[in-house]
């Protein structure tokens, strides 16, 4: 029989010859040296797949997957089918992480007894240690003051993921999976500590968050249906914290009305008029809620 390792590393790769090589590198030199990486290349037609495999060759810990393209929920699902780890984590092929990513969030999770680890990345750095429920860490990550939702930072033991999968139907399948995820743990294990870097640039899946111009109608669907749901679902399994899950809904809410009418996106009109109408239909639980913040009620005065 073969030996199961601790770590199965799941990295999804697209045409990305020029980055995909570092970010292998990464992992290959990383100071937790028990592990599987498998590496899904999803249909690339440029020189990412000959890169894979070429390391494959050299470094029996990687397990290459060659298919058809698809989205990016079916390409990490094809990659947990095949995950043999006590734990699992993912990466992107665009990224980067310091040598200590996986053994940092390995011995965060043994030492604190935890089915979940979170890291910090380069662009929220802080040093904070925290051990929660996890209801108490679903309400952290959506503030996305110090941790997001993205997959990578994050380590879980396999059986939290067992029976999850990720959508095969969107382009966001973090803000589809991750809630469910986070809901099953005892316990959730952060430290802000920055072991990951997110690079940033036009080519993002989500390169739409830091320049709203980009923002679409069928992302603003697809977000707006992802948090409804969210709300719905988080709100039945943990109804004490119910006003905070609808809060950030409305939050995000708020903020898409903004920046369509600041930047005059008029292809999401329709998705404005709904927002809004939404938004006045809960004004008052909204502006009362304990968690909205003034400019928040300024943009709630000004457009609406």
């Amino acid at each position: 029989m073969m030996r199961v390792p601790k770590i199965s590393i799941i990295m999804l790769t697209y045409n990305r010859e020029s980055l995909v090589g570092h970010m292998i590198e990464c992992i290959l030199t990383q100071t937790h040296s028990d592990f599987e990486f498998i590496i899904v290349d999803n249909g690339s037609t440029d020189c990412s797949s000959t890169i894979v495999d070429e390391y494959a060759m050299k470094d029996s810990r990687i397990c290459v997957i060659h298919r058809e393209r698809g989205n990016i929920g079916s390409g990490r699902n094809a990659g947990l089918e095949v995950a043999r780890g006590d734990y699992i984590a993912f990466v992107d092929d665009d990224d980067t992480c310091e040598p200590d990513f996986l053994e940092f969030l390995y011995n965060l999770a043994l030492e604190n007894n935890a089915e979940v680890s979170i890291c910090g990345a380069r662009d929220k750095v802080f040093d904070e240690k925290r051990v929660m429920t996890a209801e108490e860490a679903l309400i952290s990550l959506m503030w996305r003051k110090k941790y997001n939702m993205a997959f990578p930072t994050k380590m879980f033991r396999r059986e939290i993921a067992a029976d999850l999968r990720f959508p095969e139907d969107g382009a966001y399948d973090d803000i589809a999976l991750m809630y469910r995820l986070l809901a099953k743990p005892q316990r959730v294990a952060y430290h802000g500590l920055p072991k990951y870097t997110f690079r940033r640039h036009e080519g993002n899946n989500s390169a739409w968050t830091t320049n709203h111009r980009l923002l679409t109608p069928q992302i603003l669907d697809e977000y707006l249906y992802a948090y409804r749901e969210r709300t719905q679902w988080l709100s039945a399994l943990f109804p004490a914290s119910a006003a905070a899950f609808h809060y950030f809904e409305w939050s995000f809410m708020i903020s898409m009305v903004e920046k369509i009418t600041r930047l005059k996106l008029s292809e999401c009109e329709y998705q404005l008029t709904s927002m809004k109408q939404e938004l006045g239909e809960n004004r008052d639980e909204f502006l009362d809620s304990e968690y909205i913040l003034d400019f928040e009620k300024e943009w709630m005065e000004k457009h609406l």
